[in-house]
């Protein structure tokens, strides 16, 4: 099931009798499994509301069987329980045998389960040819929680804005996207202050944006990119100032280094019609930045790309050597490149 379906199920009040949420978008998973947990009313810890990890995972049979006293069902919590890991060719270990256990237990006791629980499983790595996994999927609800492509967030973040009778137009939602990055968690925090700042009936703009929000790194290359671009030392030089005072020397060095891979890889990929998405590797929700890619490009010819990758590897050899300072040669390398 999708996100937006599982959380319409969830908005209608439908509460199933067993749950499989996983993937990388957290905050999504857990604002869905505080829907699940206010929907299921009054928890009473050890009663009706049991949490279950890998620590006490083998109690899960024995949790479920208990009745929970003075109350129709029972909400069991199972986090990260290691039953859905992909298992080696040799199928053996007590966790291999309480997932046998609870497959068939599972299996035997459908009807009963519907009554009494309501059983979520939270898992960070599963293996999805499991038949445990499988057997949810049919008896219950399975839900993946991919991160947000950027049509995905641009719909949620008009939604919140609306709710709060904030306008934001669909270019300055992408422009939100690119500064802040797709986290939703990141993306909720930046827009509500943005919401705040602009009040009812307000408009959120790009020069917003620019005040209020804390850009990701990767954001602040793209713009120290432009820059380089457009030979402009001056504003280069201050952009790589104020990303001092935010991330560190070395984490700031290997970020420029990938993005100018990437742009060297886009330059190639480009010259010999190959698929752009492909060749960068993309994640679903990072494709919107082919198009950046592809601008930036235009700025460097394909020698000048690799000759900025051997610098900066020159730099990080010289600096462990002792020869250089890092602040000075990185600024030496994009004065070098803007002369």
């Amino acid at each position: 099931m999708s996100i937006e379906d599982f959380e319409k199920e969830l908005k209608k009040g439908n509460l199933q009798s067993i749950y499989l949420l996983y993937g990388e978008e957290l905050f999504l998973l857990e604002s869905c499994l505080k829907k699940i947990r206010n929907l299921f009313g009054e928890c009473v810890k050890g009663i009706n509301y049991i949490i279950i990890d890998e620590q006490n995972i083998s109690n899960i049979i024995s949790d479920i069987e208990t009745p929970s006293f003075g109350y129709e069902k029972k909400l069991i919590i199972a986090k990260n329980t290691g039953l859905f890991k992909k298992e080696g060719k040799k199928k053996c270990g007590d966790l291999s045998k309480l997932k046998d256990k609870l497959i068939e237990y599972i299996k035997e006791n459908e009807n009963l389960l519907k009554e009494t629980i309501v059983l979520v499983f939270v898992e960070d790595e599963v293996d999805e040819k499991s038949e445990l996994l499988k057997l949810i999927n049919k008896n219950g609800i399975l839900c993946k929680f991919d991160f947000q492509k950027p049509i995905q967030i641009e719909k949620r973040i008009k939604s919140i804005c609306n709710s709060y009778k904030v306008q934001i137009d669909a270019s300055s939602i992408m422009y939100f996207i690119e500064c802040c990055g797709t986290n939703m968690q990141d993306l909720i925090n930046e827009i509500r202050k943005l919401i705040e700042y602009v009040g009812e009936g307000g408009t959120i703009k790009k020069q917003d944006i620019d005040l209020l929000t804390i850009k990701k790194l990767e954001s602040v290359i793209f713009e120290l990119t432009d820059n380089l671009g457009k030979r402009d030392i001056k504003q280069a030089i201050q952009v790589l100032q104020n990303m001092y005072t935010k991330e560190p020397l070395s984490k700031i060095i290997v970020t420029l280094y990938k993005h100018f891979k990437n742009l060297y890889l886009t330059k190639i990929a480009l010259n010999m019609n190959k698929d752009l998405v492909r060749a960068l590797n993309l994640a679903p929700n990072k494709t919107f930045l082919t198009s950046k890619y592809k601008m930036q490009a235009k700025y460097f010819k394909e020698g000048e790309l690799r000759e900025i990758l051997q610098e900066l590897c020159d730099l990080d050899y010289e600096n462990k050597s002792g020869k250089i300072d890092l602040q000075v040669g990185l600024e030496t390398v994009i004065c070098r490149y803007c002369s």
